[in-house]
């Protein structure tokens, strides 16, 4: 199946039993008189939601990744990327695109599940082509389930294997990896490897050696680097606003964020070559300006540059949807336009 549609995401989108972002105190820069539908509407190139290609598929069960279900066939549009046989070359260095809570790899028009058809489009536009370009879907897609999405053992290592799986497959010595909300800080620890604790799930883990070597470009899209105000209002009574593995920021300044945040922000620079943050101070989601006690939250330690938006149209689902100029920019030139 191919998708051509005018995607649209409401300007204030209610996540779960978190309604992150929503209300009054959404910030002074988000426009709520603006008309639903307005935010995301462009006119999609067709995407395939078919999922990754047989041959990627194949090497996958062949080479020890089958058990991470990178394919994800329970779901339309649950996955991308691959070779279409082995004469398929791979010229450009391979992207990696990661997810954010509740939402997967291609969007099939279901309103703040978008994936990444926009950025996808324009680098197909660019010379890309699919077996250059990949996503897979780490959660279970279901906004009624948002709130109880955490950073895993499960969501961190699905999307370590997958980095892996890719660049194995692919043959490249670097690959780029661009990621969106909570998919910045699950791809953070990814990269930066070690060790990490899962209660939930056996206890402490080991992610593996840092890959900071393998990743050329890092682009962390409304990512809360630093927790989430709204789960400051709402207390950590949740797993995704969990003080261990998930977006707590603290009860006072200097006393957070989570463990799992702290851990993401102990080193400087791992995430690869180039970091490059990219959000807006009218996220909808991330709510009150972007600010958490007194610092941008979407930032990243160390980056080496970011792109700010600070106004309509540009929010949580735009500040993805509608920058695939920007994200081509940051991986192939390593410049912000």
């Amino acid at each position: 199946m191919r998708l051509r549609s005018c995607h649209t995401v409401l300007g204030a989108l209610c996540l779960g039993s978190l309604s992150l972002g929503c209300g009054p105190d959404m910030g002074p820069d988000v426009d709520l008189g603006a008309p639903a539908g307005a935010l995301a509407t462009q006119e999609a190139e067709a995407v395939s939601t078919s999922g990754i290609t047989s041959h990627f598929s194949q090497w996958l069960s062949a080479n020890g990744y089958g058990t991470y279900d990178f394919a994800r066939k329970d779901l339309s549009g649950g996955s991308y990327g691959g070779k279409s046989s082995a004469s398929d070359t791979v010229v450009n260095q391979p992207v990696i695109f990661i997810h954010g809570n509740s939402d997967k790899a291609i969007g099939t028009g279901t309103a703040g599940q978008t994936g990444w058809n926009a950025s996808i489009e324009y680098f197909q536009s660019r010379g890309y082509k699919t077996s250059e370009l990949y996503a897979m879907t780490w959660g279970p897609a279901n906004a009624l389930l948002s709130a109880q999405q955490y950073h895993s053992k499960t969501h961190v290592m699905r999307v370590r294997k997958f980095i892996e799986a890719v660049k194995a497959y692919t043959g490249a010595s670097k690959v780029d990896i661009i990621t969106h909300s909570m998919g910045v800080t699950l791809a953070r620890k990814a990269i930066l490897g070690g060790t990490a604790t899962d209660a939930l799930e056996g206890g402490q883990y080991n992610v593996g050696s840092p890959l900071t070597d393998s990743v050329d470009t890092f682009v962390g899209i409304a990512g809360a680097n630093l927790g989430l105000t709204n789960c400051y209002t709402a207390g950590a009574t949740t797993p995704t606003c969990g003080a261990t593995n998930g977006l707590f920021p603290g009860s006072w300044a200097g006393a957070g964020p989570s463990n799992y945040l702290k851990n993401l922000q102990s080193s400087r620079g791992y995430e690869g070559a180039y970091r490059y943050a990219l959000y807006s101070t009218a996220d909808e989601v991330v709510g009150y300006g972007g600010i958490v006690y007194g610092e941008y939250t979407s930032r990243i330690p160390g980056q080496t540059g970011e792109k700010v938006y600070t106004g309509y149209p540009y929010g949580h689902f735009n500040s993805k949807d509608l920058t695939g100029e920007v994200q081509y920019n940051m991986v192939k030139s390593h410049l912000i336009p």
